[in-house]
């Protein structure tokens, strides 16, 4: 086998062998399997250091039962029942209403998102209300404790009134209150910025005349599973983060949680002391809970298999208020799109520890964090994403050209050797040892380390995994257009070979379909071409096996590769074309002139002789070797 393509075996081996490792030697962090128990507060606690369960949002008396609520809200308002009031939600991102029966952010659309690239598509719904086919929202509400009973504190069916503010909206806060027949007042004011984040200031007054303790809480719900991409790399469901330890639990691994029988769910409980935040992810979209930093509350991830909800919850310590007393907390909402820059903008501004991380990096983010911001940073400048991922080709190659030019000076100088090669293998034979023997002697004379050639193929393996998730989890790809029929960078190619890229009167298969797998576009199928133009520069091994597997390999990457994100394509096809020209330049500079014309059609002569060099039948090879014995014989006479 010429060492070349030894090199590009051992590469290949050696990559996946490093990215196995890294998995075996530093595997995801997993969820925290605590289950600390949550005492119930009886009469006389003095209420430190306690946590308060949230409302039962099946199971709770009916002043909070979600199922008894009498509203229906689809897309269209009128639709909505008239007896529940609701306040506009109207900002440059959002669009939507809160629902003034429990005080709930249940409505919520995403301006600057459609669902599709048609242009009539409908905009991105994040939040939708009880009685819908999805329901989503984000309830707060203080939780009772002592002598106080749910009655006493608003719950999901309480009916706010409207006490000062028409439309949520920047700089226009609007402000709700209840009076409970216990002797208290509670006031919720929510102010919103021009992109994804709320601010809920929860106050209670206590106009009775004794002492009372409750404790205030925010909480995301969902009913049911939502429907997932389910791919492995990314992470879909619970995400929190304590004090700078990041946890990620799936949807379908929360049910598996350890069950309370106190809550009668499954649940686990993590105590933030000084910052934290907690919600669901995604893998564009976001709903986070976000205590004032310095703020110590339990982090909840809890699951009731009786009403099927999920719940994420930041549950705050327990307050004691003595009469004519108040109390005020801040807790802040995100809700919208996990955009780099927004989130990124918050973490700085609100001193929000890790809220970049809540994008999807990945086990490899020491890769795709850099990677992406540069890539970022580059969009900047030139304003097209496609064009980007082809100008950060430029810069990985450049910071890569080093080890290209060391790799592509040793494969030059192994082409000088090939005479010298040959000349060893017709003496020795088919000993291998002598052979190994003689090839190394001839490495370390000739001052030539056989394995420089692997030196590029390493670090592009993990850059091309990094790369990947990048365009795949960032919403900054996400219906990014590139030039012509490109309209999308984080999907596949749109043309299809199947219909002559949309020559022929029929549609391209769906992705989802295993006929998609044959339907090539035009950007594999010049990734396709351009591997087997870079195979090209040298000349075929010399080993007929060996020769028609690499004379495979471009046509089996293009396959594979035929369904993956337009972006991730149009990276490995500049640097498939960048590789070209940089290989082609340093071998001419090493007097070696590549014959790719000469190759091609010595591939294409090496195939029509093997065609015509067909195996010997059963009784003709008896022959052979009889007539070989007899030969031989003869000789020895």
């Amino acid at each position: 086998m010429d060492n070349q393509n030894k090199n590009l075996i051992l590469a290949t081996a050696l990559s996946f062998l490093v990215v196995l490792g890294w998995f075996i030697l530093f595997p995801p962090e997993s969820p925290p399997t605590s289950n600390p128990k949550l005492p119930v507060v009886e009469e006389g606690t003095n209420g430190r250091d306690v946590s308060i369960a949230t409302p039962d949002l099946a199971a709770a008396p009916p002043s909070v039962t979600v199922e008894a609520e009498e509203i229906t809200v689809a897309t269209d308002d009128k639709s909505e029942d008239s007896t529940t009031e609701r306040i506009p939600i109207d900002t440059p991102r959002l669009l939507g209403s809160i629902s003034l029966l429990g005080g709930r952010i249940d409505d919520l659309l995403l301006r600057q998102y459609q669902a599709t690239l048609e242009p009539t598509s409908e905009m991105v719904r994040l939040l939708s209300p009880v009685k819908t086919s999805h329901p989503y929202y984000a309830l707060f509400g203080w939780a009772p404790a002592g002598s106080l009973d749910y009655g006493s504190v608003p719950g999901a069916q309480t009916p706010w009134q409207v006490e000062s503010g028409d439309v949520l909206a920047p700089n226009r806060p609007v402000t709700i209150v209840w009076k409970s027949d216990a002797g208290l007042v509670f006031r919720r004011t929510l102010s919103i910025d021009d992109g994804f984040m709320f601010s809920v200031t929860q106050t209670v007054t206590n106009e009775s005349s004794r002492t009372v303790r409750l404790a205030p809480y925010g909480m995301i719900a969902r009913h049911g599973e939502p429907d997932v991409i389910g791919f492995f790399i990314l992470h879909e469901g619970v995400i929190q983060m304590a004090d700078g330890q990041l946890d990620e639990t799936d949807y379908d691994d929360v049910p598996d949680l350890p069950f309370d029988t106190r809550e009668q769910a499954h649940l686990n409980v993590q105590s933030v002391q000084e910052n934290g935040w907690i919600g669901f992810t995604d893998k564009y979209w976001m709903m986070t809970l976000v205590p004032e930093p310095g703020q110590t509350f339990d982090a909840v991830s809890k699951y009731s298999e009786r009403s099927d909800i999920y719940q994420a919850e930041a549950r705050l310590p327990l307050v004691e208020l003595p009469p004519r007393a108040s109390h005020g907390v801040v807790t802040q909402l995100f809700a919208g799109a996990k955009e780099w820059e927004i989130i990124r903008g918050y973490e700085d501004q609100f001193g929000i520890e890790r809220f970049v991380d809540s994008i999807d990096w990945g086990w490899f983010f020491f890769l795709t964090k850099p990677i992406f911001i540069l890539l970022y940073w580059i969009n900047g400048h030139v304003g097209n994403m496609g064009w980007s991922i082809i100008c950060l080709t430029f810069v990985i190659k450049a910071v890569l050209f080093p080890l290209a030019y060391k790799s592509y000076v040793s494969m030059a100088k192994m082409k000088e050797l090939q005479p010298e090669m040959m000349k060893i293998k017709e003496q020795v034979g088919d000993d291998k040892k002598e052979m190994q023997r003689r090839m190394m002697e001839l490495y370390r004379d000739k001052k030539l380390n056989p394995a420089a050639g692997c030196l590029p193929i390493l670090p592009q393996i993990p850059i091309f995994f990094s790369l990947y998730k990048v365009i795949f989890v960032t919403i900054e790809m996400r219906h990014a257009p590139f030039i012509w029929w490109i309209h999308d960078l984080s999907a596949p190619d749109p043309t299809s070979i199947l219909n002559l890229f949309g020559s022929l009167p029929w549609n391209a298969p769906d992705p989802s379909s295993l006929v998609s797998l044959i339907s090539l576009g035009v950007l594999p199928i010049l990734l396709g071409i351009s591997m087997w133009l870079q195979q090209k520069l040298n000349p075929a091994p010399t080993d007929p096996t060996q020769a028609a597997v690499f004379a495979w390999m471009p046509w089996v990457f293009m396959f594979m590769l035929g369904q993956f994100a337009s972006g991730l394509i149009i990276y490995w096809l500049a640097n498939n074309i960048i590789t070209f020209a940089q290989q082609y330049a340093i071998m001419r500079s090493q007097g070696v002139k590549p014959d790719i014309l000469g190759n091609i059609i010595d591939g294409f002569k090496r195939k029509s002789l093997l065609k015509k060099e067909a195996p010997p039948a059963k009784g003709e090879a008896k022959n052979s070797k009889r007539g070989k014995k007899n030969q031989q014989q003869k000789n020895k006479k």
